[in-house]
């Protein structure tokens, strides 16, 4: 099983991995124990999926940055509209408590 060594679908790739997916001759150059170009080719290639892994992470938090500043402006706008009906409600009631004729005063029993 030959694995390309851009595939993403693994977090790191194995040694034996990289190998085979080497061409015959970096393969052969690879078992000769040339190790510090394969470690630094290993290195290189966790880098990059490291540098894509924080580019999606950011792009994610970018987007939920930007819905919560939409639900923080939907707030913004729903207190808006609840202050102004409860400042309508407020002067309804206090214009009908207004209009509200007090009942016709009964007299009192020392004014008969």
């Amino acid at each position: 099983m030959s694995t390309s060594p851009s595939s993403a679908t693994s977090p790191s790739i194995s040694k034996s991995e990289y190998y085979s997916s080497l061409p015959w001759f970096r393969r052969c150059l690879a078992m000769l124990n040339w190790r510090p170009v394969v470690d630094y080719e290993l290195r290189e290639i966790e880098f990059d999926r490291r540098e894509i892994e924080y580019e999606r992470r950011e792009i994610e938090f970018e987007k939920r940055k930007i819905a919560h500043e939409q639900r923080m402006k939907q707030l913004r706008s729903e207190n808006e509209r609840l202050a102004e009906l409860n400042a309508k409600l407020s002067a309804i009631s206090s214009s009908s408590a207004t209009n509200l004729s007090p009942a016709n005063p009964t007299p009192n029993e020392s004014e008969m």
